[in-house]
């Protein structure tokens, strides 16, 4: 036998990259962008799919989700149940998608990232919105390819009678590339797409006078229209999106009604919690989860004396109560990733409507014309039914049949196929008047289609008024505030942030310190009250000598002079809180001091008043 293997010597580095570029092609194109047209990643694609496919839809009672994760694994998508799974959740998650594509039954996850419950728990179905990302899809509008096993097919695009990829953005992570495409109100980009289908010209401010923004299931404050308006622009750009608060002057506290969309509610109160520890802030008595299943509710309560104002200042200009949203509106476009603005993604949409229409109507007027085909058959055979019938008695099975009828009376073989096909008991009853009817009916479709094929505006038309048809069942009010100025935050004096109380300070010539609460400082007292000590002097190392040891404020500042002759200012409640028999920290983690410099004086400072000199 011959050998006709070639085998062709290539530098391994060559193999790599050739290897590494194809794996990353199929990254971006078949796994992680969404696609332009339907905004669907393959995975989600397969999932509402199959669902349609197997009648799972929702006028159908809900299916058990292990069933649904096996048939899709078994037949579209051959990786692990758990992308699945977590794809089907993901896509009933109300908090993640501003209309939800699946209608779920059972434990789905919260906003506090808690898992969903295990698929043989839970039951789902399609949502009556995806009812439309699939509709003509049985019309030969879509192309459809061989899946995984040759066995089946499935679409490589669905027809998505609404702009699902704005409407529900996404989010995804490829080989050198990623895209995060925001959520947007149905009704305002089911406005622009209309007002774009009717005005070809119009320009990004146009249709920016339709969707003012992202708008995000979570809702929350964006105030930054200048970066929005760079971002339709060039596919590409950032703003922050705040809490929406409010502050309750009756309960003295802050009530957060909305966090920022992505942020894990858990999460984001720990990391408040956590600032409250780390930026001393003292008038904050507790942070609470008030939250609902489906209505978020965190309150601050501030402290009797302290104002909530300076509180509310100070976390929304440290960042606290914001989270940055990072946009690239990159999409897979006629088969290659493309970073789009907000009209290429409209375009890319109506463009995608019309074919599909266009395929859909071709279509109805193949099936209409075939119908009306039969029925001038059945016709015409009504004429001469008695002729007829006596032939077919000695006609020897169907294609007997047939054969008579084309050449005898020239019937096409579409109507002797449905003359032969149609019970002797049907064919000596049927109705003339019936006939003509459905005649009439189909021959005023015929030309009502023709003329919408023929005619770009009467196609137009069609598109709108399904357009028009989904925004009245599903449009719901805008969650997401856009304002038309930036925020402004005003500085808050530190002390204002810091409960007021007194306290003992002790600062030591190495310069160690350390605050100490009266409560703690009495309890020290009282345990040494039998010893010589009166004063219960702070524990200090060997050698060491106090330089400041008085009762004082937390609002209180601190003067502080060296042997080197440079001098510090620090606010008493920096100094960290100690038991009053500890030896404290040294002021390095404050002030820099050098290794031979010493606390040679401090002062008691209320406030610095002009004129007044130390020496």
């Amino acid at each position: 036998i011959k050998n006709t293997e070639s085998i062709v010597d290539s530098p391994l580095s060559d193999v790599l990259v050739g290897a590494f570029n194809r794996y990353a092609k199929e990254v971006i194109t078949d796994r992680a962008i969404p696609d332009a047209r339907d905004g669907l990643k393959p995975v989600q694609r397969r999932i509402i799919f199959d669902m349609f496919d197997q009648g799972q839809v929702f006028s159908k009672p809900t299916v058990k989700c292990a069933t649904i994760v096996g048939h899709v694994m078994g037949h579209y998508h051959p990786h692990g149940d758990s992308s699945i799974y977590d794809a089907l959740v993901h896509m009933s998650q109300s908090w993640k998608m501003e209309a939800p594509l699946i209608d779920f039954q059972g434990n789905n996850g919260s906003i506090d990232d808690d898992p969903a419950a295990a698929y043989r728990y839970t039951e789902a179905r399609l949502s009556k919105l995806s009812e439309y990302l699939v509709k003509d899809i049985d019309k030969d509008t879509v192309k459809m390819v061989p899946t995984f096993d040759d066995k089946n097919l499935e679409p490589t695009v669905l027809p998505s009678r609404f702009p699902n990829l704005l409407v529900n953005g996404t989010s995804g992570i490829a080989v050198g590339s990623s895209t995060y495409i925001p959520p947007h109100n149905l009704s305002e980009v089911i406005d622009a797409t209309i007002y774009r289908i009717e005005n070809k010209n119009s320009t990004l401010d146009d249709i920016m006078g339709f969707i003012k923004g992202p708008d995000f299931p979570t809702g929350g404050v964006i105030d930054d229209k200048e970066a929005i308006h760079s971002l339709y622009e060039t596919g590409r750009g950032n703003f922050y999106l705040y809490c929406s608060s409010h502050i309750d002057e009756g309960e003295n506290s802050i009530v957060i009604t909305q966090i920022p969309f992505g942020l894990v509610k858990i999460d984001f109160v720990s990391s408040l919690n956590k600032r409250k520890e780390t930026d001393h802030l003292d008038n904050i008595e507790e942070i609470i989860d008030e939250s609902a299943k489906d209505d978020v509710k965190i309150v601050i309560k501030i402290k009797e004396n302290a104002s909530p104002y300076d509180i509310y200042n100070y976390l929304m200009g440290k960042g606290a109560l914001r989270n940055t949203i990072s946009c690239n509106f990159l999409a897979i476009d006629k088969g290659h990733p493309k970073c789009m603005s907000l009209t290429e993604l409209l375009d890319s949409f109506i463009s995608h409507q019309r074919e599909v229409s266009t395929k859909a109507f071709r279509y109805d007027l193949k099936v209409n014309q075939d119908r009306l085909e039969i029925v001038d058959g059945y016709m015409k055979c009504y004429s001469i039914l008695n002729e007829v019938i006596e032939k077919i008695k000695r006609c020897s099975g169907k294609e007997g049949v047939k054969k008579m009828l084309q050449n005898d009376y020239a019937f096409s073989e579409r109507q002797s196929e449905a003359i032969a096909m149609m019970p002797l008991y049907r064919l000596s009853n049927t109705d003339i008047l019936a006939l003509k009817k459905e005649k009439e009916e189909l021959e005023k479709d015929c030309q009502r289609i023709q003329d919408i094929l023929l005619d770009e505006k009467k196609l137009d038309k069609t598109l709108i008024d399904t357009l028009k048809e989904v925004r009245k069942s599903f449009s719901s009010l805008r969650k997401t505030t856009i304002l038309e100025q930036k925020m402004t935050f005003e500085s808050v004096d530190a002390t204002k942030l810091i409960a007021k109380e007194d306290v003992m300070v002790a600062i030591t010539n190495d310069g160690y310190a350390k605050r100490t609460s009266l409560k703690s400082y009495q309890a020290s007292v009282k345990a040494n009250r039998d010893e010589t000590d009166p004063l219960t002097l702070p524990k200090i190392k060997v050698g060491d000598r106090l330089v400041f040891n008085k009762e004082v404020s937390t609002h209180t500042g601190l003067l502080l002079f060296t042997s080197l002759g440079n001098y510090a200012y620090v606010l008493v409640h920096q100094l960290t809180d100690s038991k009053w028999k500890e030896e404290g920290k040294h002021l390095n983690n404050l002030i820099k001091l050098q290794s031979n410099e010493k606390i040679v004086k401090v002062f008691e400072i209320e406030e610095f008043k002009e004129g007044l000199n130390v020496c």
